[in-house]
């Protein structure tokens, strides 16, 4: 799709097609395809329409009823915030007194909307003509917002008195340009140095303007947050979704935080609640084990915050870094899951199926960290076939305490 089909598709006749096209159904594709091109409609606008439909039938996920009002790419829509989460980020700049944000590097927008959904003015630039095109169609209710094609090292930032009204928002691309694969998206990339842009320029222009934050992958190494700095990472309904760093007035609690989001609930776990006033406990051996075992959220353990689990419950870590916490009392976290252990041992197939068997299990689920045992092949070794008459299903934790590679058999609670 180029900027002319965006054109072409935010106008009349477009616009009038998009809307009039029924909730997107794969096997129907082809056929409707037939019928719009029978009915008079130029092909390649039939088809742009078509992918569109598609695109806006993955984005009501992350977008709700607005992916109905809304034009995506491939690329954009997988980096795109959700509007959830977008919200939260424009509640920052809101909150420290920002005026105006230039979004650099806007994508398709999201984070623009919320911005202007809480009447701040938004300055949004994209380098791409398609995406830039893309995300003005997205902003044309808020009269806040504009969009422009540009670089980001083009754009005019404030200085002095000014900055301090003024905040700057960065996603970095994490795709490489090129080819697209047969979903059209290309190849995503995780290094700090391939971002666009650059690591490098996202520390620049968070020292010219304070009230800057930048979305990063979840997989943002501790050691790179710079001091005096928030970095947060974001996990929606238990999947981490972004580390997001904070700068000036729009830090909340300096150093790693946590921030465990579902429909209308949030919870947020920061370095202070890590285990406050000792280590984090670790176990001693998996004879010693408590009768609860915990698994914190993702972002969780993405930040490096079990030790918040650790304390809340009273309990030790199973060993460094697998983000398990076994414990001896019964404890609700809302942003951890609980399970009793049945049996604890070291990892030995030959004893584990023995076990297993014996107490008429024909069947598991396989959760492990902290090992590499593959658990199809760990299934296979237990002959857990699940042909059983009469059997029932084991959870199995896979993991380490103290170093050692040990089986758990739990329930949830």
């Amino acid at each position: 799709m180029d900027a002319a089909m965006v054109d072409r598709l935010a106008g009349g006749e477009g616009w009038g097609l998009l809307q009039s096209l029924p909730p997107y159904e794969p096997s129907q594709s082809l056929a409707l395809q037939d019928r719009l091109r029978a009915a008079g409609f130029d092909a390649d606008l039939v088809a742009a329409a078509l992918s569109q439909s598609r695109l806006r039938a993955r984005a009501a996920e992350k977008f709700g009823e607005f992916a109905d009002g809304m034009l995506f790419t491939p690329d954009g829509l997988e980096q795109a915030t959700r509007l959830a989460v977008a919200a939260r980020h424009a509640q920052r700049f809101r909150a420290a007194g920002v005026e105006l944000v230039h979004d650099l590097g806007c994508g398709l927008g999201a984070d623009a909307m919320a911005v202007a959904g809480l009447d701040l003015a938004v300055s949004a630039v994209d380098a791409d003509p398609v995406t830039a095109r893309v995300a003005a169609v997205n902003l044309r209710h808020w009269p806040s917002a504009r969009v422009e094609c540009a670089l980001v090292e083009d754009v005019v930032l404030p200085v002095g008195p000014e900055a301090g009204r003024q905040g700057v928002w960065l996603d970095p691309a994490r795709r490489t340009p090129g080819v697209a694969d047969v979903n059209g998206r290309t190849r995503r990339v995780f290094s700090l140095d391939a971002i666009s842009p650059s690591w490098q320029e996202v520390l620049a222009l968070a020292g010219q303007v304070p009230a800057t934050g930048a979305k990063l992958s979840p997989g943002l190494p501790h050691g790179a947050v710079p001091p005096g700095c928030e970095a947060q990472w974001t996990s929606w309904r238990g999947e981490v979704l972004e580390a997001t760093v904070w700068w000036g007035p729009l830090v909340h609690s300096p150093g790693r935080t946590a921030a465990v989001c579902s429909d209308g609930v949030t919870d947020t776990i920061t370095e202070a609640e890590a285990a406050p006033g000792r280590d984090v406990a670790t176990a001693t051996s998996v004879g010693r084990l408590g009768e609860w075992l915990y698994e914190p959220d993702r972002a969780v353990i993405r930040a490096g915050l079990t030790g918040a689990l650790v304390a809340a419950v009273d309990g030790e870590e199973l060993d460094p870094g697998v983000g398990y916490v076994a414990g001896h009392t019964a404890s609700d976290v809302r942003w951890a899951r609980r399970y009793r252990v049945l049996e604890a041992m070291p990892l030995s197939t030959k004893a584990l199926a023995r076990w297993l068997r014996d107490r008429g299990y024909d069947r598991v689920t396989v959760k492990k960290r902290g090992v590499t045992l593959d658990a199809d092949v760990l299934r296979r070794q237990l002959k857990m076939t699940g042909r059983g008459r009469g059997g029932s299903e084991a959870t199995l934790v896979l993991t380490r305490v103290r170093g050692a590679q040990v089986a758990l058999v739990v329930t949830p609670a």
